[in-house]
């Protein structure tokens, strides 16, 4: 009998595995959809049901109208926004303390993982004391002479688990290319050491 449920307990367990990765990503997504539909969908203001009167739901129309604002958002600023524009909102934005605090927080993450210039795309492996104690982390500046540091950089250390992390200025003769790409070192701080070697 406690074969059975020791068979039964690893069966369970196996199925945990397989499942509650699939559902917990496919549940982050759909909230994440949803929350978007939900709070961009405007067609229970704009139609109405011709043979009720009442306000008609869309479902989609949220996450279609995200889509439509982003692709005009890029193509302004692709084509029409100049340097000057671009300064002269900077300069306005600069003028809200909170607000410019978060914005420009945001623009920062933003840009380092999807921007022209990526800054999370050098791995590296860091010495942290003479007793063999390394962390991995992200080279985000390599020239430090205004601050003072000419022979060193700024690494940036994701935590497992989180989307925390810390920036380090640490010296560049204790700074190693980690020999795996961006995305798997990525992956392989953020899971604790369990994925990214592949």
């Amino acid at each position: 009998m406690n074969r059975v449920f020791k068979a039964l307990a690893e069966y369970f367990l196996k199925g945990v595995l397989v499942v509650a990765p699939l559902a917990g990503a496919i549940f982050l997504l759909y909230w994440l959809a949803s929350t978007i539909d939900e709070a961009l969908n405007l067609s229970d203001l704009i139609w109405n049901n011709p043979k009720t009167g009442e306000a008609m739901y869309i479902p989609g129309l949220g996450i279609l109208t995200a889509v439509v604002m982003l692709l005009i958002a890029g193509i302004i600023v692709t084509n029409f926004i100049t340097e000057p524009i671009k300064n002269w909102f900077n300069k306005w934005l600069n003028r809200l303390p909170l607000f410019n605090f978060l914005y420009f927080s945001i623009k920062d993450i933003a840009e380092a993982f999807v921007g022209d210039e990526k800054k999370f795309n050098e791995p590296v492996v860091v010495e942290i004391n003479p007793h063999g104690y390394k962390k991995i982390g992200f080279i985000t500046q390599r020239e430090l002479s205004k601050l003072g540091y000419p022979d060193e950089v700024i690494v940036y250390f994701p935590m497992s688990y989180s989307i925390a992390g810390e920036v380090v200025v640490v010296p560049s003769k204790n700074v190693r290319p980690l020999g795996m790409n961006a995305k798997d070192a990525m992956k392989l701080i953020v899971s604790g050491g369990v994925s990214g070697l592949d």
